[in-house]
């Protein structure tokens, strides 16, 4: 009998176990389920946003390390590791300081992040895609516990607290809302466009405190040694003679014959970022920059890629002695011409481009070109490396002085782009060094001591109002 009834025992246990197993199995997989749905979509919300382009080190820097460094006209700011580490990254934050750090620039320790880390524009995410970054980040990125280099600005720009003043005056924390009067698909563009994608940070001009301008949303900026351009759809100063399928081929590909190839940031945000995004974000992203404003920079008065035609000039200067050679054509004949041909046409497979019809050589500031040759061009894109070597100071292929660097810029210009243009050594400097810096940061050592002295200032007088009013007060 007692054994019967352990038997019975044993199999109510097990039946018993068998039903909760039944009863709960499906909904332990449906939430495993949509666990691994939010992070995959926290994955691609995060490719979408090119958090990796950023925080992670170049030449084998482990993923979302950080230690990348943002140039800055104010100095190289540090990219921070945003692995769950819970010694070096955000392992400790809650979805809240996490919402702070992304939308706000605000760390975890209450520290003010600087707006190279482009919160101004993830401002707009919505709380249902900071909930699946934060799940993508803390539970399917590896951790690693090692801290990249400190950012360590000049002073006053050293002062992380200073950026409460800047917040104030320039940090919209609206979030994105659709608006009714455009289409769906014209919404989810600029959803990725001016909150994930940031372009706006890159293609807009700012001001002299370095904050966007309003008004000129996407009417191009300088961005250090390169420029990203006008991309409203000016036909003249923009991409208006651009049509869709470009727009989604270069977003796609980084490459379109006869207009532009990406090189410096753009080439980056392709690699990691556009390149990976559905065909039908791509396409909402073009919908969407085909309708803003458009806006007209004087300065260029036709089309970018508009310039220039096939040329002759290096054919006609073969068999001419060198020493009667300018040096612009000379380094050109040497460095340029076996890939790009003496025509300029370029490689017949396209993977070297033509030098005519081409927005680098096209445009009414030539620091694109200068970048290129200076820097080269490096991006990977559906498998395949795109590669220009960069021809500055420690070049494996050939050191190019600045001086050299305008004469072959000039040549380019003047055989296959606009003649309008022209290239000094100076120029080259300058964005060899790291480009033009903005007045904010020519200024920046005297903003303390100029505040120093005007409180001076308003303290003297204030007391000599006193003491004028003690001598005049009646005894």
């Amino acid at each position: 009998m007692i054994r019967r009834i352990a038997r019975i025992a044993v199999g109510a246990a097990v039946a018993g176990a068998a039903a909760v197993a039944l009863w709960t199995g499906p909904a332990a997989a449906q939430d495993g389920a949509a666990d691994a749905a939010l992070v995959a979509r926290g994955r691609y919300l995060a490719v979408a946003a090119d958090c990796a382009a950023c925080h992670t080190a170049p030449h084998g820097g482990k993923p979302f390390a950080g230690g990348y460094g943002i140039a800055s006209p104010l100095g190289s700011i540090y990219s921070s590791n945003i692995t769950p580490s819970k010694v070096a990254g955000i392992g400790n934050y809650s979805e809240s300081q996490f919402a702070a750090a992304v939308r706000d620039g605000i760390r975890g320790d209450g520290a003010h992040l600087y707006p190279a880390m482009p919160y101004t524009s993830y401002a707009r995410l919505t709380d249902a895609d900071i909930h699946a970054l934060y799940a993508y980040f803390t539970q399917a990125v590896r951790p690693v516990d090692t801290a990249p280099p400190a950012t360590r600005l000049p002073f006053p720009f050293n002062i992380r607290a200073s950026m409460m003043v800047w917040n104030a005056l320039f940090l919209d924390g609206t979030r994105f809302t659709p608006d009714p009067a455009r289409s769906a698909q014209v919404n989810r563009g600029a959803y990725l466009a001016i909150a994930l994608g940031h372009c706006d940070t890159c293609h807009t001009p700012r001001n002299v405190m370095m904050a966007e301008i309003g008004g000129k949303q996407f009417g191009g900026a300088t961005l250090g040694t390169w420029i990203a351009p006008n991309i409203t759809p000016d036909p003249v100063s923009g991409i208006g003679d651009w049509s869709s399928d470009d727009l989604f081929r270069y977003l796609k590909t980084g490459d379109v014959p006869g207009k532009a190839q990406a090189a410096g940031p753009m080439a980056e945000a392709i690699e990691h970022s556009f390149q990976y995004l559905s065909d039908d974000d791509l396409r909402a992203i073009v919908a969407y920059v085909r309708q803003v404003p458009a806006l007209r920079n004087a300065a260029q008065t036709r089309p970018r890629d508009a310039y220039g035609a096939i040329s002759n000039g290096e054919a006609l200067q073969r068999g001419v002695a060198p020493a009667s050679l300018s040096n612009g054509a000379r380094i050109f004949t040497g460095d340029c011409a076996a890939c790009h041909r003496p025509t300029g046409t370029g490689s017949q497979d396209g993977y070297y481009p033509q030098l005519f019809h081409n927005s680098a050589t096209g445009a009414a500031t030539p620091d694109n070109l200068v970048a290129a040759i200076l820097q080269g061009v490096d991006r990977t894109v559906g498998g395949q490396h795109v590669f220009m070597p960069g021809f500055a100071h420690g070049s494996y292929v050939d050191e190019l002085s600045d001086q050299d660097v305008a004469d072959v810029g000039n040549y380019v210009l003047s055989q296959f782009g606009n003649q309008a243009v022209h290239i000094t050594a100076s120029d080259v400097a300058t964005l060899r060094a790291g480009g033009p810096r903005p007045l904010l940061a020519r200024v920046g050592g005297y903003i303390v001591p100029a505040i120093v002295a005007l409180a001076v200032i308003v303290l003297t007088v204030i007391i000599m109002v006193r003491a004028g009013r003690r001598i005049r007060r009646p005894a």
